[in-house]
């Protein structure tokens, strides 16, 4: 095959988008969420990943971490990886990061990317659902079972433990 047909062949095969975010917590256990401007629902901090860029799941979490609140906090281990099928878009895989525990220094110091962003907020585990919409609010509970179980890595497909 020349260079030729084998980046022909690339260009057609189909596309998979792919985002990361970070799991924050409050040393109540509360969740930090953010609002954004641009649809509805509350989110974690996170975005696409700018795989052009080279840019990996893992920095891609730490660069929107510190784009959207300010905080430049390395990912800790992987919690979930959710495959979130597309309806008229391609699907999406989704890396979730455990950011662990912020202190009330970290919390004064969080500043929003306004363009994107209207507020935030810690939200206890038992309200996430009243907050996070979908495959997202599943996949956030699954993330704090790995967390409180201090279980593996959990697979996803749309927010639901992948059947085998």
């Amino acid at each position: 095959m020349s260079a030729d047909d084998y980046a022909t062949y690339i260009a057609g095969l189909p596309r998979v988008l792919a985002g990361a975010a970070v799991l924050f917590r409050d040393a109540d256990g509360r969740v930090l969420l953010v609002e954004p401007n641009y649809r509805e629902g509350w989110a974690l901090p996170g975005g696409t990943i700018e795989s052009d860029d080279g840019e990996t799941p893992r920095r891609g979490a730490r660069r929107e971490t510190l784009e959207e609140i300010g905080l430049d906090v390395a990912p800790g281990r992987l919690l979930v990886v959710d495959w979130v099928h597309g309806a008229g878009r391609p699907p999406i895989v989704a890396y979730l990061y455990d950011g662990g525990v912020l202190t009330e220094s970290d919390l004064k110091s969080i500043r929003l990317q306004e363009e994107e962003l209207l507020s935030w907020r810690l939200v206890a585990p038992e309200d996430l659902a009243a907050h996070l919409l979908g495959s997202l609010g599943r996949r956030v509970r699954v993330a704090l079972d790995v967390l409180a179980t201090d279980s593996g890595t959990a697979e996803l497909e749309n927010g639901d433990r992948a059947a085998d």
